[in-house]
């Protein structure tokens, strides 16, 4: 069904149509979007890596701002830089499924095309950190009920991100417009978007040198999404 698909990468999604509302999904804790939370916990996330010059380029900034961060990494680039991946897991931060491919899972992927996906990236994950991380971001920010259901019945748990934390990095955009992306919207409990591969593009990293310490100066705690739903607000 038509409605059941939803893409959210790079567009508001407030409005679109889905077959199970994201009231339902946060209910089951099937999809997380950000986390309530009185703490000034934030969670950076970066999809779409490992890259060999970005990523260790970020990996410094992190490891210079006492911030951790978790990467959506794709199978088929941890194959190509597996040192960059053992190099996240050894400094703290969380190693996380994308997909091997980077498929983009609309309502013609089969189930049995999903979990192939899910298992090979996951089985690379494994053997080069020794994480066995149960966060699953779907490439685009695509998903249908039946990837969630996939997805939930095989262990994981869609991480997706705040709507108003979508920084369109993977645009080049311009450094300014990240960087004002995530200050002038930061809140607890967020998840912000970004990517640590954008071909052609370094202005992820340039906004990173004002953010982090910008975030930090202003009380924020930069961790992975693992630390930032250990500090969800209970439910009244």
């Amino acid at each position: 069904m038509a409605a059941s698909l939803v893409w959210t990468c790079g567009f508001s999604n407030e409005n679109q149509p889905v077959h199970k509302s994201r009231k339902y999904y946060e209910a089951h804790q099937d999809i997380v979007w950000e986390v309530p939370m009185e703490e000034k916990l934030i969670a950076l996330t970066f999809d779409d890596g490992p890259n060999p010059k970005t990523t260790p380029e970020i990996l410094d900034l992190l490891a210079e701002n006492g911030a951790k961060s978790t990467f959506f990494v794709v199978g088929k680039r941890m194959e190509r830089f597996p040192e960059v991946v053992r190099r996240e897991a050894l400094e703290g931060h969380e190693v996380a499924n994308h997909t091997y491919s980077h498929l983009y899972f609309t309502k013609g992927v089969s189930r049995k095309r999903i979990v192939e996906e899910l298992e090979q990236a996951q089985n690379q994950i494994i053997d080069l950190t020794g994480q066995n991380c149960q966060w699953f971001r779907p490439p685009g920010g695509f998903y249908t009920d039946t990837v969630v259901d996939t997805v939930r019945k095989n262990g994981y748990t869609v991480i997706l991100w705040s709507w108003h934390q979508d920084t369109q990095d993977w645009l080049a955009p311009g450094v300014s417009r990240i960087v004002n992306k995530v200050l002038n919207n930061a809140r607890n409990g967020d998840i912000v978007l970004l990517h640590d591969h954008v071909d052609g593009s370094t202005q992820t990293v340039q906004a990173l040198r004002t953010i982090l310490p910008e975030l930090k100066k202003r009380g924020f705690k930069m961790v992975t999404v693992s630390e930032l739903l250990r500090h969800r607000k209970p439910k009244t």
